[in-house]
């Protein structure tokens, strides 16, 4: 991987005004106060907010919430039509991740170095479903890719989305009639996906939590456990590394082609013994050692001062559980450290769960409950090749990515901020 640029950090959901939820309820987000309305320190204005609500899209006549074209390599992301200039007073980028399991969206507007979220959706649709059997896409997962698409498309409509990056990931890129699922898609909703590589989904992960990497570490583990497969980047931060952009600090990378969909469909997922669970880490784990400089990330690892760092809803789970919250809140989730000894018996107690246990854990729930254990078993894996002790989990990774270098592109961040794309802050 050659470049790196995971520019300013997100804003802290917990600054959010209200919270947004929908499909699986793990997505939150905030909405700006309404002109004219009380926070705004007015009483008028409901009734105009309204009529302005009802108008037609922003998009120029014709165009829909529909990207151009794909970007060149090393270009800039496509840009949505949009009528007249910026829209007004707040301009909206978004960014759009169909992966193996979930269709996730993510809109959001610059504040100074960082973003403030104010619209999101997540729904679970399986989209690798019998992709590793047949090697297709089958068409009940295609409708309920689309079915979930057709809402992003909604919300990129009804915002003021000035940029907008559409990515589509493992199940797309490997599936036989991947590239006709993506003309489908546009032809029925009229969205462009991208299908993007593993190295492209690799580095925008690290960029979307970059952040949440303590800068006193010599090194970080990065990983991001996905439905078809699992990204692994090691950030070498030993040495003077004052002023570099993370770019310049990745030593190497790895993708695997085994996420939580594709292992538990092998393996299987809802009742998972002892002996099934050591198989799936088995497997994860004969493929580890083709990590490019292995030895050298062993020694490293032998060496102490690195951590790991997990964006997927494998870690959330687990923060979620060890947090003992009744509903998932990505607030409270977002930026947990967990010890080794805490991840090592979080594990064992999920993979010691039966399949109704798991379905009734609020943290969860019956669309996670056959997924959960494959995503332990990965990083079980990880765990037992690199016992580190500090694992950071991250709600935020591949859309806040794009977010991040939609709106860095565009030099939306003040030039006297004092902050360069990259360094690790909090908004």
């Amino acid at each position: 991987m050659s470049t790196m640029d995971d520019g300013p950090p997100l804003a802290d959901p917990e600054t959010s005004r209200r919270r947004r939820s929908e499909g699986d309820g793990r997505e939150t987000g905030s909405v700006p106060a309404r002109p004219g309305s009380r926070a705004e320190g007015g009483r008028q204005g409901k009734r105009k907010n309204r009529r302005r609500r009802r108008r037609g899209p922003v998009y120029a006549p014709g165009s829909g919430p529909r990207v151009a074209a794909a970007p060149e390599k090393g270009g800039h992301a496509p840009i949505l039509a949009v009528a007249g200039e910026a829209q007004a007073r707040e301009a909206h980028y978004a960014a759009l991740d169909l992966g193996t399991n979930n269709c996730r969206l993510l809109i959001a507007a610059p504040r100074e170095n960082g973003f403030r979220v104010v619209d999101a959706f997540s729904r679970i649709v399986r989209l690798g479903e019998g992709v590793g059997a047949t090697g297709k896409l089958q068409e009940s997962a295609m409708r309920r890719a689309i079915e979930a698409l057709r809402i992003c498309g909604a919300k990129l409509t009804e915002r003021n989305v000035l940029r907008a990056r559409m990515i589509a990931t493992e199940a797309c890129r490997t599936a036989a009639n991947g590239a006709d699922f993506i003309r489908r898609v546009r032809d029925e909703t009229g969205l462009e996906l991208e299908v993007v590589s593993r190295e492209t989904e690799a580095r925008l992960a690290v960029a979307g939590c970059a952040s949440l990497i303590d800068p006193e570490a010599s090194g970080v583990l990065v990983f991001d456990i996905g439905g078809g497969s699992s990204e692994l980047v090691w950030l070498d931060l030993a040495g003077d590394s004052a002023g570099r952009r993370m770019a310049d600090r990745i030593r190497n990378w790895m993708s695997l082609p085994l996420g939580v969909v594709n292992v538990s469909e092998r393996h299987g997922g809802r009742d998972v013994t002892p002996e099934r669970f050591e198989a799936m880490v088995a497997e994860v784990a004969e493929l580890l050692l083709g990590f490019p400089e292995i030895e050298a990330l062993d020694a490293a690892a032998s060496a102490g001062g690195m951590h790991m760092l997990g964006t997927s809803g494998t870690v959330t789970t687990l923060a979620g559980i060890h947090l003992g919250l009744p509903r998932y809140d990505r607030r409270r989730v977002d930026g947990v450290w967990l010890s080794g000894d805490e991840v090592r018996d979080l594990v064992a107690e999920l993979a010691s769960m039966d399949y109704e246990a798991r379905v009734a854990n609020p943290c969860i729930g019956r669309e996670r409950a056959d997924l959960v254990i494959a995503g332990c078993a990965i990083l079980e894996a990880f765990r037992r090749r690199w016992p580190l002790d500090r694992l950071r989990v991250a709600d935020r990774g591949l859309r806040e990515g794009v977010l991040m270098e939609l709106m860095s592109e565009d030099g939306v961040w003040p030039a006297g901020s004092g902050r360069r794309a990259g360094e690790p802050h909090h908004a």
